[in-house]
């Protein structure tokens, strides 16, 4: 229990519903759609939808999404990818002939076809109660009637000027007047109003037929993208089988590859046999662990991760014991690792986490993003949609396997996930953060499994990140002698740009009937039970 002489979070119990965002207007929306009378999927869609108008550097339904769903809080856990997919005209040798050297964020080439709605979309009508016309209203709401900017958006809004200032359809709808909207200003986006309206009454084919799918490939083609219109209309997410590994007794599940899950079981695969006697979550001995498992984990993440469906990703491999044992050897407690090859992805990015628990005990953990703030930076005209860059993670390299051909989806960062304990689903978690991600699941659940931290200390707890290569970023709450002795082990440390990730969980504790949630304090949102 948190010191309540100190400024900080308590965690938030309830009996019969909960939800965690990190926007409190989007945390609303889900507990209403709950108390409604709806279930945790209809609550999950309907809070996204609101993020994807009142947090539109993070989310967007130009972007994608990716699910893990326990249906009454059982330990059967169902897996959704909805990630979206390279035009079928786009090649590395197609792009090289038009002088395309590397993917850039600002370029069409970075906007695979959005995932986002078609996810939705398949989740309400397998899941849900309600179907997409029952759970857009709140988000048409904010989007035609207005939202007051909220702190974290705004910080966020102000970094990513420059970028919707080279577009013209975002310069007038997010830099009103030439400016950043102050917090607490109320803004408003009247095509995006109109577009969620379409698909609240035509469904997915309002997004991925008519007049949208035409605005959004007219847009794309005019700057020279290879994006058609049948690209839109095959669009299409699928059920997964999740991958897990054990962990301190519990079963911890991530969506398999495309995403990078595969690396936060990694690390705790690689940790399991490190953390026993530190004597503290922010020792420098947890702290050095942490940054060398992240090391080797990424490294194998930005040479093997790819879409399974066209390249050979070795996850059997990289979860077995003896992988682990290999890995795990190659740290060295006194010092830091040098050998490690260099990093070839894009920067850190933006994403909306939700978790999303009723009186059911139905457990949505989802995870929606655009990837950078504001994704490509690019918005369709007509429609307000703006799109994400996750095509921006593709190489060119015909011998990668993340190297970009039709039809195939990028490597991925956002990543839900859950954990199971003697056969029930007992939290629905994630961290926010782009490429962060990995290490957060294991920073995160390292904290409560191996330290004991309740689920909002957790979250609260100071953070680092560390890539495949490097400096080392960690944040201000890590304290300065700790910060030293990773300098004193060879890590090179710098302060990050802004605060590292977020992270929303929620605890089920299936004997008392309580559910206990926490959202991070370095965004907006909030955690609501009833």
């Amino acid at each position: 229990m948190r010191n309540l002489e100190l400024a900080g979070r308590s965690p938030v119990h309830g009996a019969k519903g909960m939800a965690a965002t990190s926007h409190p207007l989007a945390t609303l929306a889900a507990v209403q759609m709950l108390q409604s009378g709806g279930n945790a999927m209809d609550a999950a869609v309907a809070a996204c939808a609101v993020q994807c108008v009142v947090e539109p550097e993070s989310t967007g339904i130009g972007g994608d999404c990716f699910v893990l769903y326990a249906p009454g809080g059982g330990g059967e856990v169902l897996a959704f990818n909805g990630s979206g997919r390279a035009p079928a005209a786009a090649t590395a040798a197609r792009l090289r002939g038009l002088g395309v050297e590397k993917i850039e964020r600002q370029t069409p080439h970075a906007v695979t076809v959005p995932g986002a709605i078609d996810a939705w979309f398949q989740l309400l009508r397998d899941h849900g109660t309600r179907d997409l016309g029952g759970v857009l209203g709140p988000a048409i709401g904010y989007a035609k009637d207005g939202y007051p900017i909220h702190s974290r958006v705004h910080t966020d809004w102000r970094d990513s000027a420059e970028v919707l200032g080279a577009d013209p359809t975002a310069s007038r709808i997010f830099l009103p007047g030439g400016q950043v909207p102050a917090v607490g200003a109320l803004h408003r986006q009247p095509e995006l109003a109109a577009t969620l309206e379409r698909i609240a009454r035509e469904g997915r084919d309002g997004f991925y037929a008519g007049p949208v799918a035409q605005d959004i490939v007219s847009y794309l083609n005019g700057l020279g993208g290879l994006h058609s219109l049948e690209d839109f209309a095959a669009a299409a997410g699928e059920y997964t089988a999740p991958i897990k590994t054990a962990y301190r007794g519990t079963d911890i599940y991530e969506c398999p590859p495309n995403g990078q899950g595969l690396l936060a079981l990694e690390m705790l695969n690689i940790l399991s046999d490190l953390l026993p006697g530190v004597p503290g979550p922010l020792a420098p001995e947890r702290l050095h662990f942490a940054i060398e498992a992240a090391r080797l984990a990424y490294s194998d993440r930005d040479s093997l991760l790819a879409d399974p469906a066209q390249s050979d990703v070795p996850v059997a491999r990289l979860l077995s014991a003896a992988y682990a044992d290999k890995q795990r050897a190659r740290i060295d407690p006194a010092r830091a690792m040098t050998d490690l090859p260099p990093a070839v992805l894009p920067a850190h990015g933006d994403t909306v986490y939700i978790s999303v628990v009723d009186k059911d005990r139905n457990a949505v953990s989802f995870i929606n993003s655009l990837f950078n703030s504001f994704g490509s930076g690019l918005v369709s005209p007509k429609s307000g949609v703006t799109l994400q860059n996750r095509g921006e993670s593709f190489v060119l390299d015909p011998d990668h396997p993340n190297c970009i051909a039709p039809g195939k989806r990028p490597m991925h960062t956002i990543i839900p996930g859950m954990a199971v304990k003697d056969g029930r689903a007992v939290m629905p978690f994630g961290v926010m953060g782009g490429h962060y991600q990995a290490m957060g699941h294991a920073w995160f659940l390292a904290n409560m499994l191996d330290f004991g931290l309740d689920v909002q200390e957790a979250i609260d707890l100071p953070r680092l990140y560390a890539g495949a290569e490097g400096p080392v970023e960690v944040e201000s709450g890590v304290p300065a002698a700790a910060v030293a002795a990773l300098q004193a082990l060879g890590h090179e440390t710098i302060a990050p740009d802004k605060p590292i990730g977020g992270a929303q969980a929620i605890w089920i504790d299936h004997g008392e009937g309580v559910l206990t949630g926490g959202s991070d304090p370095r965004k907006d949102g909030c955690a609501l039970g009833y």
